[in-house]
């Protein structure tokens, strides 16, 4: 699968990364901040629809590679989320497991 457009939604507490489908549905994994350098990640929707396409774990992975380049670390409360950074040692030294 080829790397789907993601956004980034912020607000001062809680924000998500979000991909939308060319037909209006949308995917979505949500944070809220809880310091300068932390967030809690507490939900991933996806769409029946979307299911078994991987686009969870795109949402996922932009998640890790933005809190990486920006030197946040990740509280996983989401058990897919959680499920996945068990998963991926590399994901370790951002995710605290």
């Amino acid at each position: 699968m080829s790397e789907l457009p993601i956004e980034l939604e912020e607000g001062d507490s809680k924000g998500r990364y979000v991909y939308r489908a060319p037909d209006g549905a949308e995917a979505e994994i949500t944070f809220s901040r809880v310091s300068t350098t932390g967030i809690i990640v507490d939900h991933t929707g996806v769409p029946e629809s979307m299911r078994g396409q991987g686009i969870g774990q795109q949402l996922a992975a932009h998640l890790v590679k933005d809190a990486r380049e920006k030197g946040i670390a990740i509280i996983p409360l989401c058990p897919f989320f959680k499920a996945l950074a068990q998963r991926n040692e590399d994901w370790q030294d951002v995710v605290e497991l």
